[in-house]
């Protein structure tokens, strides 16, 4: 089956759902879930062009407001993505971890500074700063989620992952509640509209039998 691309520029960024549950927490979680699998064999990267990744990383105060990112730099975070999406799903599945995704991970984690850096200047005096220039802010972002990835799957919140279970979602959450499998009330509304349609043909099959 052919699988029809979006970008997730104008209107088309219209297609994703909200941000799912956990979310909030967790920015690893929001980025794991930059790639959605859409009805009708459509697919949307929010991160596929270096505009788009960009604009990612600002609305999640991973950078700069005026940074410009390369497609270089988007083609890392999708690289990455991919990898912690590895994890999420070993992780949910309970086997063990990919070693490709724990060594992406864990190069994203010593790629850039995690301390605050000691400076000075006449007017602040003695301050700290996370540095992250220009040439880092990829660096910076890709150490940022990795971390925020790595407590997510060790910390107690990580019995609470799961996989949407609404056909052709595929994004991770945090269940609130035991019963929760799906995302968002949009892929529920869909999963139970299924479920109807399934139990209509299922009666229309019954009676046609004993006819």
């Amino acid at each position: 089956m052919r699988l029809m691309k979006e970008t997730a520029t104008g209107e088309l960024a219209h297609s994703a759902p909200p941000p799912a549950p956990g979310a909030e927490r967790y920015r690893a979680l929001d980025f794991a879930n930059t790639t959605l699998a859409l009805p009708g064999s459509r697919h949307l990267d929010l991160l596929d062009l270096a505009e788009t990744a960009t604009r990612w990383l600002v609305e999640h105060d991973l950078a700069p407001t005026d940074a410009r990112l390369h497609e270089a730099c988007a083609a890392r975070l999708r690289a990455l993505r991919d990898q912690i999406r590895a994890l999420l799903a070993s992780r949910i599945d309970a086997l063990p971890a990919p070693d490709d995704a724990l060594r992406a991970v864990n190069d994203a984690l010593t790629a850039a500074p995690a301390a605050a850096l000691l400076r000075w200047n006449p007017v602040q005096g003695l301050h700290r700063v996370q540095a992250h220039p220009t040439d880092q802010i990829v660096d910076h972002a890709l150490a940022v989620l990795a971390a925020d990835a790595a407590d997510l799957l060790t910390g107690t919140d990580a019995e609470r992952l799961a996989v949407c279970e609404s056909a052709p979602c595929r994004r991770y959450l945090l269940r609130t509640h035991a019963r929760r499998h799906w995302c968002s009330v949009r892929c529920g509304d869909r999963a139970r509209a299924a479920r109807a349609y399934a139990r209509r043909a299922q009666s229309r099959g019954d009676t046609g039998s004993n006819d």
